[in-house]
Order: C-alpha cells, then structure tokens, then sequence
C-alpha cells in the first residue's frame, strides 16, 4: 500500500544529454519510509533519474533539465544555490562500487559530523561513530582498528562504511545505486538486510538490475523503459498483476 505521505514527486520531469532525451515525462510519487526499487533494462534511465533527486545531476554541462522536483512539498528547483548543499544533506547516495575517503574508518564517519557540526566534543564525536558503525553492523569488525586507513577493509566492508557515513549527517532518504553489484554473495545480503532495517527511519530509493532483488526488497516499485515510466505501484501489484505488456515481458526475462 502506497503510504499516505509522500516523499519525492516528480512532475513531467525531462532529461537530456545534449539533444538526447533519458528520462521523458517522468511522473512518479515515491512513499516515505519505504523502499522503493526503480527497475528496468541497461540504459533505461534508472541512475539518471536517482540522480536527479539530490542535482547532482547538474554538474555535467551539457544536461539539460526540464519539469519538478519536489522534496517535502517543496520544488528542489526553486532553490537558490547555497541551499543546493540542503538539499543533497537530506540525500545519502551510495554507488555501485563503494568509494571510502582516504583516511581512516574513523574520519571517515566523523567526516560529515564535523562539516554539518553535529558533534564537536570528542566523547560526543567518539559516542556518535559508534552508533553509526553499529547500525551498519560494523562496529564489532572495526572497534580494534578505528585508525586503519579505511582502503583496508573488504569491498564488503567499504560499502558499510559508506553506509554508515551516509546516515551519520541525518538525511531522510537513502539513495542506492546498485549498491550490491560490486559484491560477493554474502556481503550483498548483509546490505539487503540493511536496506530493510533502514527503511524503518528513512526512506530508501533502490535502482537495481536484479528483479529478484527488488522481489525481496521493496514495497513500492518504478519500471523505466527508454526514459519513459511504463508502469509503478506496490510492488505486489506490479509483481504479480502487472498491467504494461512491457512490464509483463520485463518480468518473465523477455526483455533485458
């Protein structure tokens, strides 16, 4: 079931690169604190369209952006430029290949608590990045070797981190870009099983190429198909009474 609060909308949202649309009349309503899977073929549009939530999206000179955003009720394109960094604090993006900073694990969690001064006081900080580590279920992993440069940890292991330096700023919505392609079987399900205890406090936007995955995962879900929403819904619905002949095709393996 849809929740009645909604998070992000767009409305007759247009990308392009140069004069070459990827994403055409995007109209969506994605629900708070449930995860959502935006699903289909290489090349659709999916990451585009994740992009476009937090602008990123705009430091590429020659995209062009036409349509609404709204974040909260509020069109994230009528804000002025120094509240863009708003805007993308209210937005974890985690990628397909987890890119830690080059410090430590530590300075890695306490980096956006000390930019966003949430915590300046070393045992607040100290307390704080337990937390965080915690949540992702790192911290017993990494308690003893805080110091370590975070290039050290497992791929696996990186990407908890980046989890976790993510929801240490406090942000509302989670975005996950494939964020399991990159690992081995057991460490994709340790993210799984993040993804769903995080929904319970954020909302989470998951652009994945694994239609099993968004059948495990998400409650709410979005087809692309050339740059276009073909169909959306709770996922039972479009699981298992899906209305598109396209969805139908993309869901038996027909179209890839």
């Amino acid at each position: 079931m849809l929740s009645s609060t909604i998070q992000i909308e767009t409305k007759n949202l247009n990308v392009y690169f140069d004069k070459h649309y990827v994403l055409k009349d995007v109209n969506i309503k994605i629900p708070a604190k449930q995860l959502t899977a935006i699903i289909g073929p290489s090349g659709c549009g999916k990451t585009t369209l994740l992009k476009s939530f937090n602008r990123l999206l705009e430091i590429h000179d020659e995209v062009k952006i036409s349509g609404n955003i709204f974040v909260d009720g509020q069109d994230i394109f009528d804000s002025k430029g120094d509240e863009i960094p708003d805007i993308r604090k209210k937005m974890g993006l985690i990628s397909q290949k987890p890119y830690p900073l080059p410090m430590s694990i530590y300075e890695n969690v306490a980096y956006g608590l000390k930019i966003h001064r949430k915590k300046t006081k070393k045992g607040e900080l100290d307390a704080a990045i337990q937390h965080y580590l915690q949540e992702v279920g790192l911290w017993n992993e990494v308690k003893d070797r805080l110091h370590d440069p975070a290039s050290r940890l497992s791929v696996g292991q990186q990407q908890r981190l980046c989890l976790a330096r993510a929801i240490a700023v406090e942000p509302e919505v989670i975005l996950c870009d494939e964020p399991t392609s990159a690992l081995d079987p057991i460490a994709a399900q340790q993210i799984e099983k993040l993804l769903l205890k995080l929904k319970q406090n954020y909302t989470v936007v998951l652009v994945t190429h694994t239609l099993r995955q968004a059948k495990r995962l998400a409650d709410y879900v979005i087809f692309l198909y050339f740059g276009m929403v073909i169909e959306q819904g709770p996922a039972e619905d479009v699981f298992n009474n899906p209305k598109n002949p396209a969805t139908i095709a993309y869901i038996k393996g027909d179209i890839s």
